[in-house]
């Protein structure tokens, strides 16, 4: 089986923690130089030094915000005018908890410019290098709520359904360029977007964090949560040739939680 990234390049955005950071450092032990993209200098700086260099990478970041579009655009492309992307690791902070009904119309429209906006400005920069070189990968780190909605994510449940369409669509088009675009749908995963989650939940039904966790462990088949890194294989994978015959997929990762659709 073919895992070596060795000479690839790989764009991870979200990469300075949790899921994102995971699947950096996954790339990274495969010999993939690695870009990483977000807001805080100092969480960049120490997810950078957390990459492997065995084979000889250059690993780097980009400070820049998904909300920023013009920004964005602007880092994006001076990347791209420096070397080639072949992977595209999508990958951002979800929207609030709450009901849909509750959430305003504001909120739909930065989730939106924040998720699928952004992903698509990236895509549009990176493609045509993938192109030149007949390899790309882009893979989408999204959530379960596209198979199966979850309870208290109104606003995440509909944005992350529009990026599964939105890849699926991607994935079509560019399949005939030797380039995959597929999605991984995290489960429960131990990072700070679950600890909100917990948190609000608790707030709001007048709980314990302790009895939200219990709860939400009790709908797990292997009654746990799953590790950052235990999603970071499965990006990692698709990223490789190996996965070459994958696109227009959703790979759930999530201990058995989602039921069949």
């Amino acid at each position: 089986m073919d895992l070596n990234l060795k000479g690839k390049n790989a764009l991870v955005c979200g990469g300075s923690s949790g899921i994102g950071k995971a699947s950096a450092i996954e790339l990274s032990r495969l010999g993939a130089n690695v870009t990483l993209l977000a807001r805080n200098p100092a969480s960049l700086a120490d997810a950078l030094s957390a990459l492997h260099h065995e084979s000889g990478q250059e690993h780097d970041f980009i400070i820049a915000d998904m909300t920023n579009h013009e920004d964005l655009h602007q880092k994006i492309f001076g990347l791209t005018t420096q070397k080639k992307i072949h992977i595209l690791v999508n990958n951002t902070g979800g929207p609030p908890a709450g009901s849909i009904l509750d959430a305003d119309i504001v909120a739909f429209k930065q989730a939106f410019e924040q998720h699928l906006l952004a992903y698509h400005l990236i895509a549009q920069l990176v493609v045509p290098g993938m192109k030149s070189v007949a390899y790309g990968r882009i893979i989408n780190v999204i959530s379960t709520s596209v198979k199966q909605p979850l309870h208290g994510l109104g606003v995440s449940n509909t944005i992350r359904a529009a990026v599964a369409n939105w890849s699926k669509t991607l994935a079509n088009e560019l399949a005939s360029y030797h380039i995959t675009v597929n999605n991984v749908l995290p489960g429960a995963t131990e990072t700070e977007r679950l600890n909100a989650i917990v948190v609000n939940k608790a707030t709001k039904q007048s709980k314990s964090t302790e009895d939200v966790k219990a709860e939400m462990l009790a709908e797990i088949p292997m009654k746990r949560f799953g590790k950052p890194e235990e999603i970071a294989a499965a990006v990692a994978f698709l990223a490789t040739p190996a996965a070459a015959y994958i696109t227009g997929t959703q790979i759930t990762v999530d201990g058995g939680r989602t039921g069949v659709l």
